[in-house]
């Protein structure tokens, strides 16, 4: 069978030849997956239930349902201030797949997409399957791992067409403060770029409140927002999320969205409508469990051999450094694999900037995560004998 040219070089990542090692083996204990280990509430289980047993059982809205977009446009205004309406939101199969919609309305063969990295990385994929051009922004840790604003503007030129940023990071943690993001959304106006602003991690900032990109002054008309329920609402499988966008942008991509899924799934909309509109508390009971797990490990990383770790400021990712190691990121990451039964992702997999760093998600219970820093410490020490 004879396959597209451009997709004949498709590969797995470096992050799911680990995930699927991880998974053949019960006696790893994994800090890879970037999924909350809570389930999903049984109560917003009901709503779906009650939703298909109302009848909610055909095809919805392409852009998803009126009242479910008006939730989303709540949930924002509530929590950060972000002002929307229903008609500048659209629901979609999981965040994701806003980044990949958006790239195709906006793109034109050779169009370039600046990607501030390091960063979550199907976006390499995403940008390249929609013909556009990555442009690779590294940054480093001392710039609290975002590029500059004079680092974006230098790599800006004609065909530049997209900024892609995340606050919190993926797979840093990091938050972008208010006033780099002003610093940005100059460059953006300056050079007429739309930002395409991953958010998913809204509900997990540990130091004040999450800022929206687009609320930043004259950011609204060019940024589109990509959200789910997946982390804050600990609904991964359920695969629902969401863009806020400029209209004219959304009207775009539910068109195209038409012709791939043909809308969401419906009783997940009614349910993820419940969800938004009802669980604030148990957003924030998680995200105060999520930060003493984040800041027993980070303690016990700056205590091991070869590794220093950065305070968490944000999502359930910390980066440490572990060029003390003498290994690379990719050597460490199988090697602890292998030798010390844990799993963590090499920072490489987001970027070459992620060289000399790991990713560890801290998405299991207390007891699993003290094991497996009792392993890795254990792993660390016989690299030294």
């Amino acid at each position: 069978m004879n396959f597209a040219e451009r997709y004949a070089g498709l590969k797995p990542s470096g992050m799911l030849k680990i995930f699927q090692a991880a998974d053949a083996d019960p006696d790893i204990i994994s800090l890879g997956v970037g999924e909350p280990d809570f389930d999903t509430e049984p109560d917003i289980i009901d709503e779906a239930a009650r939703a298909a047993k109302a009848g909610y059982t055909h095809y919805g809205p392409i852009q998803g349902f009126e009242d479910v977009r008006r939730a989303v446009c709540s949930y924002w205004d509530r929590r950060y201030g972000l002002k929307s309406v229903p008609e500048e939101v659209q629901i979609m199969a999981g965040g994701v797949q806003s980044v990949y919609l958006g790239l195709q309305a906006l793109l034109d063969p050779g169009d370039e997409v600046i990607t501030a990295e390091p960063c979550f990385a199907p976006y390499f994929d995403q940008i390249y399957q929609n013909r556009g051009v990555i442009v690779h922004l590294p940054s480093s840790e001392e710039e609290g791992f975002v590029p500059s604003a004079e680092a974006i503007e230098r790599a800006v030129t004609s065909r530049t067409k997209v900024l892609m940023i995340c606050s919190p990071g993926n797979p840093t943690g990091r938050v972008i403060p208010r006033s780099r993001m002003e610093a940005i959304a100059a460059v953006a106006e300056k050079h007429d770029l739309t930002v395409f602003s991953d958010e998913i991690y809204d509900s997990m900032v540990y130091n004040g409140k999450h800022v929206p990109f687009a609320s930043i002054p004259g950011m609204k008309e060019r940024t589109l927002t990509m959200g789910g329920l997946s982390k804050s609402h600990c609904m991964t499988g359920w695969r629902i999320g969401y863009a806020i966008g400029p209209a004219p942008l959304i009207k775009i991509m539910t068109l195209l969205g038409a012709n791939q899924t043909y809308g969401v799934n419906v009783p997940t909309q009614r349910a993820a409508m419940y969800a938004l509109n009802n669980h604030d508390h148990k957003i924030e009971e998680r995200a105060k469990i999520f930060r003493e797990r984040l800041a027993y490990t980070a303690k016990r990383l700056n205590a091991m051999p070869g590794v220093r770790c950065p305070e968490p400021e944000g999502a359930f990712y910390l980066f440490p450094e572990i060029r003390g190691t003498g290994l690379s990121s990719e050597a460490f990451a199988w090697t602890l694999l292998e030798n010390g039964r844990v799993a963590v992702l090499p920072g490489s997999a987001f970027g070459e900037c992620g060289e000399g760093y790991v990713r560890i998600a801290c998405t299991c219970s207390m007891k699993n995560l003290e094991k497996a820093m009792d392993r890795m410490e254990g792993f660390l020490h016989s690299l030294n004998r």
